[in-house]
Order: structure tokens, then sequence, then C-alpha cells
């Protein structure tokens, strides 16, 4: 598996769990506001973390670590995923798979299989402007819905996440994704931060009160609907 990025500890990527974090190279998606530019658009050029670098990190941290997130970039174009996980499973760890959501077939297996305990699907946007925040000009919104509708059914703990840039979001945005997420387990609303990782360094943040003003707009849609990572 491709793995350009490994995070020894981690308290806030697994909800709940003390884990580490794997980040796997490539994406299927541009977005413009993406924190991990270098993982889209440069991972063939990034040095490759052998596999067995981390499983040494696993072995060794048995009962210290509980959980391990893997990430991207986008986990579900690995074609050796489901072998790495089976690995992970045997030494009794908890996954979390992060995904942009359109391998539907690739989730619906992993989880089939039993090799994934937590989903996070990220939502870019109402499915009206989806185009606008992947970088592309054009995608297949029947699989982004069938990813969704599996993750709602599939029995795991998830959450959806949306990251909010003031360029590209707007309230209706956030009316047409309560309509359509009404009723999920969990949404966060993440704010939109500049770094030297971002793709396109030309948008900005709206400020808290304005994203608490979009928490307000979903509240009849979703009732465990949040903020991360705004002081």
């Amino acid at each position: 598996m491709q793995i350009n990025g490994f995070n020894k500890t981690t308290l806030l990527d697994y909800p709940g769990h003390v884990a580490c974090t794997v980040f796997t190279g490539g994406c299927n998606f541009c977005c413009p506001f993406c924190q991990n530019g270098d993982l889209v658009l440069h991972a063939g050029q990034l040095p490759q973390i052998p596999e067995e670098e981390i499983f040494q990190v696993l072995r060794k941290r048995q009962g210290i670590l509980t959980g391990i997130c893997v990430t991207g970039g986008e986990p579900t174009l690995q074609p050796d995923l489901d072998i790495f996980l089976s690995r992970v499973k045997e030494l009794g760890y908890l996954v979390k798979l992060d995904s942009n959501g359109y391998r539907p077939e690739v989730l619906e297996s992993l989880c089939g299989r039993k090799l994934v305990d937590y989903i996070a699907m990220d939502i870019k946007s109402s499915p009206e402007n989806y185009t606008k925040t992947i970088g592309l000009p054009a995608l297949d919104m029947g699989r982004i819905r069938a990813s969704v509708d599996f993750i709602r059914s599939c029995g795991l703990p998830y959450e959806f996440r949306t990251t909010v840039v003031k360029e590209l979001h707007s309230a209706r945005d956030f009316i047409s994704i309560g309509e359509w997420l009404k009723g999920c387990e969990a949404y966060f609303l993440q704010s939109y931060a500049e770094s030297d990782g971002v793709i396109c360094k030309q948008f900005s943040a709206y400020e808290k009160p304005e994203l608490e003003e979009f928490i307000r707009i979903l509240k009849p849609y979703i009732d465990n609907v949040n903020l991360r990572g705004v002081d």
C-alpha cells in the first residue's frame, strides 16, 4: 500500500480512542481547499513508508493504542487496502476509515468483511454544488449518494463532515445538505484553515458566529450536528 505519512499517536483522529494515523497517497478528487495537497498532487514524488514500519509500531504499542485511522488522499484507491486492514485487525485494533465516498463498492466490501469499525465520509457540499468543491468538471453524484445511503444503513458508527469555505459554501448549501442527510447519526462542520499544504491558497474561513448560524440551520434536520476544531 502506498503510505506517505504516519502519525504515531493522535487523540483527535479517532473519536474516543488513542490511535495512530496512516496517510495514503493519491486521490480521485482535487478539492482546491484540501490541506494535504502533496498527497493529492505529488504522491509519487513523496517518500514512501514501508508497511512493516507501521506494523512494528502497532505491535510495540499494543495496549497503548486502541485504533488506527486510515486517511489520505483517498484510501479506497489502494488496491491492497483490504490486505493491510486484515493485518491490522489481526492485531486487535479498531479501524477508522476516512473516505470521500466515491467508491461505494469498496466501502461495502470492506465493511462486509468486518475490516472497518468506524467510517468518516466527507460531504463536500450540497448535491447541486458538489463539482464546484472537488476540482473536477463533472462527477457521478449517484456514487456519492450510494455511499451515504450505505453508511447510514450499515450498522457501524459513522460521521459525515464538511470543511466550510467562505467562497464555496452558503446557507442555501446547508439547507440542502440538511434535507439530504436528515436524521443522520452525526455531522460535523470544520472551518477551513490556511496552511502550506493547501492546493489553492485563495480561500478564507467564516467567523465562528457565522458557522454557528449554519449549525442553527442544520439543527431542524440533524440532532447531532456540531462544530469541530473551532475555538
